[in-house]
């Protein structure tokens, strides 16, 4: 590939860098979109669709208000897309109160207005028969909340992208970044290609570009399993979307949805992986389908028959959990999203956004300072 000049690249095109690649282009910037694969693909953290999407969310406002933006986002990509991204099942968050408290959603949800309902366990129990929970277990409901298709959403963004106007470079494993005084070149097996601006959101992949930046971002190996399940009490029609806090781990999971079986996951756990490294099949491990087969037989028996399918993904946990958004803290012109911790999807589209403001004003009107880089003790460098 001969050298080229654009105003921004986008470097990893998954959930995030597919959105902005979009947001980016649709503004009229020159934009390019490179990715070591194909996307959608299943190398990264957004297949084995759905995701949840919830709005009462505990930690900063910011999480609430990207949420609420975001449903808005997914909507107008349905619009523009004909395509059906989004689902509002209904999400029930349950758990102990020991362990998952469900005060700061409870209290985020009435200073964002988001619809909510309080119930205790045999409300629950009464309202979805298939959930059997200990009597201490609280619940919080959210009527307009649901799940997303994750790979139809990132196909949609793709599509959306390239007629706006920007351009996508797949199987592309990018071998180099630098900064210099016309810009940031980045190297690929091609060629070199220049930009005004690069945004990295390279997922679980991070590790690759050291030392051009060394970010505290932990991938991990999680697994998902779709079970067999009495179809009257889980199907889409009258089952939504849950989370689950227990005294064992946490939980998250999804209706039967065309008759798939409901799905689960564990959040927290995970096997370490690196760049490189094999991505052991589900299975390998006992706690494949032992982990969320044990909290299906605890708390939704029915929901507890055959394995129909299992899939691994990939989470890219910061230590504390939130997201990092900042600028790279020796390059001003390279931008830095990642680390959206098994629970950055829903927040894609407006991530992509607020990406392609900073990129192209300098700025964003969003108070982004829980995802800086200064909060951890030593600031991520070369």
């Amino acid at each position: 590939m001969s050298t080229a000049s654009y105003d921004v690249i986008v470097v990893g095109a998954g959930s995030m860098g597919m959105s902005a690649g979009y947001h980016l282009a649709s503004r009229g910037a020159r934009t390019l979109l490179i990715d070591a694969f194909d996307p959608p693909h299943n190398n990264g953290s957004h297949h084995g669709e759905p995701r949840l999407i919830r709005h009462a969310y505990s930690g900063g406002a910011i999480y609430t208000e990207l949420a609420l933006r975001s449903h808005e986002l997914w909507n107008e990509l349905e619009d523009a897309s004909g395509e059906k991204l989004l689902v509002q099942s209904g999400v029930i968050n349950m758990g102990s109160p020991g362990v998952y408290s469900l005060e700061d959603k409870r209290d985020r949800s009435a200073a964002f207005n988001v619809e909510i309902e309080y119930l205790d366990a045999d409300e629950i129990q009464k309202r979805w028969p298939g959930i059997q929970l200990p009597e201490h277990y609280q619940g919080l409901y959210e009527p307009k909340a649901g799940y997303l298709f994750s790979e139809r959403c990132v196909a949609a963004y793709r599509k959306q992208a390239l007629a706006a106007g920007a351009e996508l470079l797949v199987n592309t494993l990018i071998r180099h970044i630098e900064a210099d005084g016309e810009g940031v070149a980045v190297h690929t097996p091609s060629g070199i290609i220049r930009a005004g601006k690069v945004i990295v959101s390279a997922g679980a992949w991070f590790k690759t570009l050291e030392p051009f930046i060394t970010l505290p971002i932990r991938p991990v190996r999680k697994t998902v399993g779709w079970f067999e399940s009495a179809e009257t009490l889980f199907n889409e029609s009258v089952f939504p979307g849950f989370t689950l806090g227990t005294e064992n781990g946490g939980y998250y999971g999804f209706p039967s949805i065309g008759g798939a079986g409901v799905k689960i996951g564990r959040h927290d756990t995970g096997v370490p992986w690196l760049p490189g490294e094999e991505v052991k099949p589900f299975g390998s491990y006992p706690e494949d389908e032992g982990d969320i087969r044990r909290a299906l037989e605890t708390f939704m028996p029915q929901a507890a028959g055959k394995l129909l399918r299992g899939a691994v993904c990939k989470y890219e946990f910061t230590p504390d959990e939130d997201f990092i958004i900042d600028v790279h803290p020796e390059q001003p012109n390279v931008l830095l999203a990642g680390g959206f911790s098994g629970h950055g999807f829903k927040f894609s589209s407006a991530v992509g956004e607020l990406l392609a403001d900073l990129a192209l004003d300098g700025s964003t009107k969003r108070d982004i300072g829980l995802f800086s880089l200064a909060r951890f003790q030593q600031a991520p460098s070369r």
